[in-house]
């Protein structure tokens, strides 16, 4: 397996850790799941003050790392894929130019590890736009691994039974549905993952060459990284939450029997209609739209700010790692 492999995975599975916690209340505010503390049923998290979103939602230590089996398996794999496919995009795109890169001696004020270069021949600077075709085409790869990861491990965060595991949805959902089942919702993942890994390397290689110097220590390269890393990882969230806010809802849908309602749909699907009553569930534009006509445009940001949060920390973990693992594993 190649360096960039190996340094994705380790990055993407330490990502997944560090993360977990913000990244179930942020499931569970986009799929409007009541807080398993909540004083009523009818209670929402997004309801409850802050400080008692979170300790609500942490009902025991297990829910610390509720939901992370798959993401920890999956998201190492993902991440892998993310940045072989997204290297050898790149090097295609500036190998082959169509457009134009420019000449450069040096890539960046400070290295990249994520360009690629090639003996004996003078390195090209991937533009902007370049390197934002090569995160889409990257993220339409890792939707393979994406979409059944992300599935598994949404309906585990949103449950409140502490005998739900990761396993066990993915046995429900293998038995009740087969692969079609793994990847409902897999249309909404694939447009979110293009656009969203399309902006986290354009953004991550822009805020590198912006703040990067020549003079930089290996002190300051490795602050640089935390940060250009962390936002990257904000206006990743920012340029897609809406489409992940419409993916969460989809994918959290629970498949009931003919006329019969979960709680999870239910809520889910409050004054959601016809469709929703006949326990049959909804597409990506009838879940957009009921979504917005019940809660307003306000429910496609529920979230955003904790989201922020663990995306700024994790991804400037991720890029931190990511970084040191290629610059070890690569030959001299």
């Amino acid at each position: 397996m190649s360096a960039d492999f190996w340094a994705g995975y380790v990055s993407g599975a330490i990502g997944i850790i560090v993360g977990n916690p913000l990244d179930l209340i942020k499931t569970r505010l986009q799929a409007n799941t009541p807080a398993p503390h909540s004083t009523t049923s009818t209670t929402s998290a997004a309801a409850l003050p802050l400080h008692a979103q979170w300790r609500a939602h942490f009902e025991n230590a297990g829910t610390l790392v509720r939901g992370t089996t798959a993401p920890i398996l999956g998201y190492g794999a993902l991440n892998a894929l993310l940045f072989v496919t997204y290297n050898r995009s790149l090097s295609l795109l500036t190998t082959h130019p169509v457009f134009s890169p420019q000449p450069s001696p040096t890539l960046e004020p400070f290295p990249s590890t994520t360009s690629s270069t090639t003996p004996n021949t003078l390195q090209l600077q991937p533009n902007l736009t370049q390197i934002w075709l090569a995160g889409a085409i990257g993220g339409l790869a890792s939707f393979l691994v994406s979409a059944p990861t992300e599935l598994i491990k949404c309906r585990a965060q949103v449950s409140t039974s502490r005998n739900t595991t990761s396993w066990s949805i993915a046995r429900e959902v293998w038995k009740r549905e087969g692969v079609r089942g793994l990847y409902y919702g897999g249309g909404i993942t694939s447009i979110r993952d293009a656009v969203g890994y399309g902006f986290y390397f354009w953004s991550y290689e822009w805020s590198k060459r912006a703040l990067g110097s020549p003079n930089d220590t290996d002190g300051d390269t490795a602050m640089k990284v935390l940060l250009c890393g962390g936002l990257a990882g904000i206006v990743t969230w920012a340029s897609i939450f809406p489409l992940d806010v419409i993916k969460t809802r989809v994918q959290t849908q629970i498949m009931a029997p003919e006329g019969i309602q979960t709680p999870e749909n239910q809520r889910l699907l409050q004054h959601g209609g016809q469709s929703a009553l006949s326990g049959k569930r909804l597409g990506t534009w009838e879940v957009a739209r009921q979504a917005y006509q019940s809660e307003g445009a306000v429910v496609f940001f529920r979230g955003l700010g904790i989201c922020s949060v663990r995306a700024f920390v994790v991804n400037a973990v991720q890029w931190a790692i990511y970084e040191w693992m290629m610059r070890l594993l690569q030959p001299v």
